[in-house]
């Protein structure tokens, strides 16, 4: 392992990549760290403290922007309204065939992602007003006394509020394409991927702390070891786990030269939809503990929708299974691919072409994505259990396990395939039959 990281550096376009995105980490991570002008930062982290603790929405956004909400930071948007884009413009392609059109083509992608890109700026805009307004309505006790969020609250609080805010989502947009372009991984992922590391230093030393103070015995600390260590490997084979269905390519004469006759298969994921279901799960359990934290009337909602309780993991568990088949349905489309496949000439051995492959793939994404939604319902509730079983003393699994093994992965075999092409040995050790590799 370790000479395979020290190939890292003996190819000069990798080392480059690799400098370019720590480069530009530390320049997002510093942006987490500015707070806006106005803002008392300290009453603002207990605002955040207390609504996490309740369940709030803004708990689990200041997950993804890496802490950077609770402390007001330039960056406290993050890319989350790119994210919201580009999820709303998957979602309407599947209504709108305009849009749906627009997606087959690398001259409508290109489009679609400037549109994104407009939609960003004006959803970023929005939630910075939101954020503004929000944070100058909200006072909290400090010792004895009441302590306001805004210093100076007003029409050009909230103006200065809203660009700031705006901009600083841009520049994490741009930084992000400029990590892909010239860096290494997905830009946009490899950001909240490194938000969702922000807290990990932290749980580590909280536990090496309750060890020392004996709150937590070093056996239970080694069989949490154990359950995470097999947890994350579970991630991985779920994340990497797919069905592989043979489809056969026929014959062709183009002029003199024959092409085709190739056998390949088509790769269907377990788990397609990725952490998309449980954000959509998570948001609608934690909107009735959002809205009665602001409205004293309604805090009978904040004590009956928290984790833990039966119905909740009941109902958590139900809509991950059904968010997970409508997030799928989403974003593959069965009768395209079964199209495609027609179109060049390709079939699935023992299956007709056309509308019944498109039958026999919707069956089979059907029956696969089961058990990775149920693994996902499996991922988000861990936590919890963790906490109550273990006295677990921080938070381990759910979306951000999903995002970081994931990311992890995708990230990796890039650095593989660079140390590959370049002729040196990568991580992924491969075994040799009779002096090849396979």
């Amino acid at each position: 392992m370790l000479e395979s990281f020290g190939n890292i550096f003996k190819v000069p376009d990798l080392k480059k990549k690799l400098l370019f995105t720590l480069f530009a980490i530390v320049v997002y991570r510093l942006g987490a760290h500015i707070p806006l002008p106005g803002i008392n930062v300290a009453a603002l982290g207990h605002l955040i403290a207390n609504l996490k603790a309740q369940g709030s929405v803004f708990g689990l956004y200041d997950i993804f922007v890496g802490g950077a909400l609770s402390r007001a930071a330039i960056m406290a948007l993050g890319v989350m309204p790119y994210i919201s884009a580009s999820i709303i413009f998957q979602l309407l392609g599947s209504v709108f065939p305009q849009i749906e059109k627009l997606q087959k083509d690398e001259e409508g992608r290109r489009k679609i992602t400037r549109y994104t890109r407009y939609t960003t700026v004006g959803l970023a805009a929005l939630q910075a007003i939101g954020i503004a307004v929000f944070l100058e309505a909200q006072k909290v006790p400090i010792g004895d006394r009441i302590v306001p969020i805004v210093v100076h609250g007003g029409m050009g609080f909230r103006f200065l509020t809203m660009v700031t805010l705006t901009c600083g989502t841009i520049f994490a947009m741009w930084l992000g394409e400029q990590i892909t372009e010239k860096g290494i991984g997905n830009g946009i992922s490899f950001i909240i991927f490194i938000g969702c590391l922000e807290e990990y230093p932290q749980y580590f030393l909280r536990t090496f702390q309750m060890v020392r103070a004996q709150g937590l015995s070093v056996i239970n600390l080694i069989f949490i070891i154990v359950v995470m260590v097999l947890v994350v490997a579970g991630v991985v084979v779920m994340t990497q786990a797919m069905r592989k269905i043979p489809v056969q390519y026929p014959k062709r004469v183009i002029g003199r030269r024959l092409y085709g006759g190739q056998s390949t298969h088509l790769p269907l994921r377990v788990n397609t939809a990725g952490v998309i279901p449980i954000i959509f799960a998570q948001s609608l359990m934690v909107f009735p503990g959002t809205v009665a934290s602001f409205i004293p009337q309604l805090a009978v909602f904040r004590d009956a929708f928290k984790p833990g309780i039966w119905y909740y993991d009941i109902l958590f568990f139900a809509l991950i299974i059904y968010f997970t088949y409508f997030y799928t349905s989403i974003i593959f489309n069965p009768r395209d691919l079964a199209e495609n496949m027609k179109r060049y000439g390709g079939f699935i051995p023992g299956i007709r072409p056309g509308p019944k492959t498109a039958e026999y793939i919707d069956n089979v994404l059907t029956r696969i994505t089961l058990p990775g939604a149920v693994f996902l319902a499996f991922i988000a509730l861990l936590p919890y259990q963790l906490y109550a079983t273990l006295r677990v003393p921080f938070y381990f699994g759910g979306t951000t396990l999903l995002i970081i093994v994931g990311v992890a992965l995708d990230t990796i075999q890039q650095i593989e395939a660079q140390l590959l092409m370049h002729h040196y040995e990568g991580f992924l050790k491969r075994g040799r039959v009779r002096g090849r590799r396979w």
